[in-house]
């Protein structure tokens, strides 16, 4: 599973370099590549496992509605594989870096089955409206999770 949150730099040619445990999970579940595609102006990561069970779920979901086959085919259609290096390291597609805003400071953020790429201060953003948070509603679903 993806946890916890890491900062780093893209280089010049928009390649990243993995947190160890990232690539570790992502190895462990099928190899020495990485499933990158955009949603909204972030770029979610997956193994290659748990993209398989995605594209499922999608295929499954998207024989219900226009609009989820839409948002499958918008979401398939921006998925790109992407090898690791000999150093590690992923190069993120121009298209997908566009789509997200990146530039050099970026934010690596593990969300259990996938990991997430943002901009650095996009993150920060979403972090103090986390912060500032006071929906009841929300606040008694945190509270039952015991956080």
């Amino acid at each position: 599973m993806f946890k916890g949150c890491h900062h780093y730099t893209l280089d010049e040619k928009g390649r990243l370099v993995l947190p160890p445990p990232f690539r570790e999970v992502i190895r462990d579940a099928g190899g020495e590549r990485v499933v990158l595609t955009r949603k909204s102006n972030i770029i979610n990561g997956y193994s290659l496992n748990e993209w398989n069970i995605l594209e499922q779920r999608l295929l499954e979901m998207s024989k219900k509605s226009d609009a989820m086959r839409r948002i499958r085919r918008s979401f398939i259609g921006n998925a790109h594989e992407c090898p690791f290096d000999k150093q590690g390291r992923v190069l993120i597609p121009p298209m997908l870096r566009e789509a997200a805003n990146l530039e050099k400071e970026i934010v690596l953020v593990g969300d259990l089955d996938h990991f997430e790429i943002w901009r650095k201060d996009t993150w920060e953003q979403e972090q103090q409206t986390v912060q500032n948070m006071q929906d009841p509603e929300v606040l008694n679903e945190i509270a039952q999770l015991g956080l």
